[in-house]
């Protein structure tokens, strides 16, 4: 069992940067091999994928709506994944998940929630105007 606890959400102006942290229990990433992903979920809207790494940390990709803002990374000695958010914008006020995903060694960044196994219980972010 996977457990994956968010941290460093919280309220910020414009313009202003956070960094997610996500730390995994319950796996060793050095041993297994997960895919890490950030989705977020906005009041009255779905859930939409941020950002995702393969398990190595060799490759990532982020969504448009973030390309150039957020940056996804890992180290993997100490089980945690982050999200840099950098010139933050109201639009970007959501609850962030950290999700993970069993790949089996294959270098895969998943970019839907369905390929995902575990989440964690979010964080919230708030971007003031």
């Amino acid at each position: 069992q996977v457990q994956l606890v968010e941290s460093g959400g919280g309220l910020v102006q414009a313009g202003g940067s956070l960094r997610l942290s996500c730390a995994a229990s319950g796996v060793t990433f050095s041993v297994n091999s997960y895919c890490m992903g950030w989705f977020r979920q906005a009041p009255g809207k779905e859930r939409e994928f941020v950002a995702a790494i393969s398990e190595n940390g060799f490759s990532s990709d982020t969504a448009d709506s973030v390309k150039g803002r957020f940056t996804i990374s890992r180290d993997n000695a100490k089980n945690t994944v982050y999200l840099q958010m950098n010139s933050l914008k109201p639009e970007d006020t959501a609850v962030y998940y950290c999700t993970s995903a069993r790949v089996y060694g294959r270098h895969e960044v998943r970019k839907t929630a369905l390929g995902y196994d575990y989440w964690g219980q979010g964080t919230q972010v708030t971007v003031s105007s």
